[in-house]
């Protein structure tokens, strides 16, 4: 398990075949739940990225049980969550 922070706004939430999720509006760091806005726009990305952004009602919660590496730019979970599942 990993420990979130609002430190990790902005991040990319990437699964483990390096696809990319979206990207963590809120941390509720009490709670230990990285809120993802799985489709951001341009401009809503780069808000996020500077941590200004919040959480929105279409946003993903991602229980810190689920992440399993954390990164300058990333929040990684150990799951194949892409769409392509042919070989």
């Amino acid at each position: 398990m990993s420990v979130l922070s609002t430190e990790d706004e902005g991040k990319f939430l990437m699964d483990v075949r390096g696809e990319q999720i979206g990207i963590v509006t809120e941390v509720d760091p009490v709670e230990q739940v990285a809120y993802v806005d799985p489709d951001p726009g341009l401009a809503n990305a780069w808000i996020q990225s500077l941590g200004m952004g919040d959480a929105g009602e279409d946003d993903i919660a991602v229980p810190a049980d689920n992440v399993v590496t954390v990164t300058d730019s990333e929040l990684r979970v150990d799951a194949d969550l892409s769409s392509d599942t042919a070989e």
